[in-house]
């Protein structure tokens, strides 16, 4: 058998195959999504019996395979058993992960991807940010680094960079007063949650949880990116379908 191979990497889902086993999906920053199986992961002896699951942060040690790997060993930098606890908070994670796993491809690097769920974790718990907030940074921020975001820092019929006052669905990005008229879904849009999304878009990962709204603002950009995700997303997400439940 060929050395093992290291890679930093989530785990996005970890599911039963036959009478121990985990399938499990690990987004990675050296090699994208990867599909890896733990051996004997369902046995209580197992050591990867913790490894082995959802949000899951560190370094995997893989034995490749032709269509799979192996997980040989892990070294974890954080577990985040802190959001089982959570509610609705840890179903905003799984959400989270669904989206990652819905833009991962194997054979890339993911470090933005990656790096942004890390650090999205990190603000589900601190609570120092509204979930709801959370979750309209995480969706724009990865539509940004999947370069499928909408145009928000200029008018789309005529370049305008002034007078940003509404925003459109069909043409993806925002309306200035001049053109409004001649865009039927254009919307208005307050000059808080647009400055929101402008900072959301154009901030470096690191800095995106450094801000709140107030409660009016959260809701409106809010509302906003939900429109925009189910519009240019063709997956419907488990979780999110829960946490509407929750939230009704």
């Amino acid at each position: 058998m060929s050395e093992p191979i290291t890679v930093t990497g989530m785990v996005l889902s970890a599911s039963p195959v036959g009478d121990y086993d985990k399938r499990m999906v690990i987004l990675t920053k050296e090699r994208g999504k990867v599909t890896a199986f733990a051996r004997g992961a369902r046995k209580s002896t197992s050591p990867f019996l913790a490894i082995a699951n959802p949000f899951v942060f560190g370094s995997f040690q893989l034995y490749e395979g032709r269509t799979a790997y192996t997980l040989a060993q892990g070294n974890i930098r954080e577990y985040f058993t802190q959001l089982a606890a959570k509610q609705p908070g840890v179903y905003y994670g799984f959400y989270f992960l669904e989206i990652a796993d819905y833009y991962g491809r194997e054979g890339s690097t993911d470090v933005d991807m990656l790096n942004l769920l890390y650090v999205t974790m990190k603000a589900l718990l601190k609570e120092q940010i509204p979930d709801r907030l959370v979750r309209t940074i995480f969706e724009l921020k990865a539509l940004v680094i999947n370069g499928e975001y909408p145009r928000l820092f200029e008018c789309v019929a005529c370049g305008n960079t002034e007078k940003l006052t509404h925003i459109s669905l069909g043409y993806s990005g925002c309306v200035c007063s001049e053109c409004v008229n001649g865009i039927k879904d254009a919307r208005p849009i307050s000059a808080t949650a647009l400055y929101a999304l402008q900072y959301i878009v154009c901030s470096p990962i690191e800095k995106l949880y450094t801000f709140t709204l107030k409660p009016e603002a959260v809701k409106e950009t809010g509302k906003w990116m939900e429109r925009y995700m189910d519009r240019y997303t063709d997956k419907r997400f488990k979780s999110l379908e829960i946490l509407k439940i929750m939230e009704s």
